[in-house]
């Protein structure tokens, strides 16, 4: 299996950060491609996209000010696969990305992405308490994966946040 391109660019409004790749985005190329993955509906409906974007998509949010990766690269059929030394590398490779495109919020798609970026084990929803890089703003919201128990309208609100952030930082 192959690893996905990144879509960055300096200065993006937001960084989204996923765990890995599917099986299914490393065969099409394209992050949140497994069709039970919700990413592309939870972006529409917390209103931080226009409309409802596909997957083969992805790259076009680089246009709005969105950019796309993930803290591990190598696609696996779950997150649970991923070992301890991956997740160390994709770390400080992460920090790296982060420092080198300076993005004003890094949003981690899931609490669990955030636990093994910032060592942190008790994470709230939403903004946190300062970031790992200085200079950014580092964002929790739940993983858009199909196997999160929350409901959708629940995950959907945390997300919400993000816009409004967006504004707040934009304006400072």
């Amino acid at each position: 299996m192959e690893p996905i391109s990144d879509h960055l660019l300096k200065n993006l409004d937001v960084l989204f950060v996923g765990f890995n790749p599917s099986i299914r985005s490393s065969v099409t190329g394209h992050h949140y491609a497994n069709p039970n993955n919700r990413f592309w509906k939870i972006l529409y409906e917390a209103g931080i996209t226009q409309r409802k974007y596909n997957s083969s998509e992805d790259y076009q949010l680089l246009e709005i000010g969105y950019g796309m990766t993930n803290i591990v690269a190598r696609p696996t059929k779950a997150a649970d696969e991923i070992t301890k030394e991956e997740y160390q590398q994709g770390k400080l490779e992460l920090i790296s990305k982060i420092e080198k495109f300076s993005p004003k919020i890094v949003c981690f798609v899931g609490k669990g992405v955030y636990q093994q970026y910032s060592g942190k084990k008790d994470i709230p929803w939403g903004k946190q308490d300062g970031a790992v890089v200085a200079g950014t703003v580092d964002f929790v919201a739940p993983s858009s994966s199909g196997l999160v128990r929350m409901k959708m309208e629940e995950v959907v609100e945390i997300y919400k946040e993000l816009p409004l952030l967006i504004n707040d930082t934009i304006s400072k």
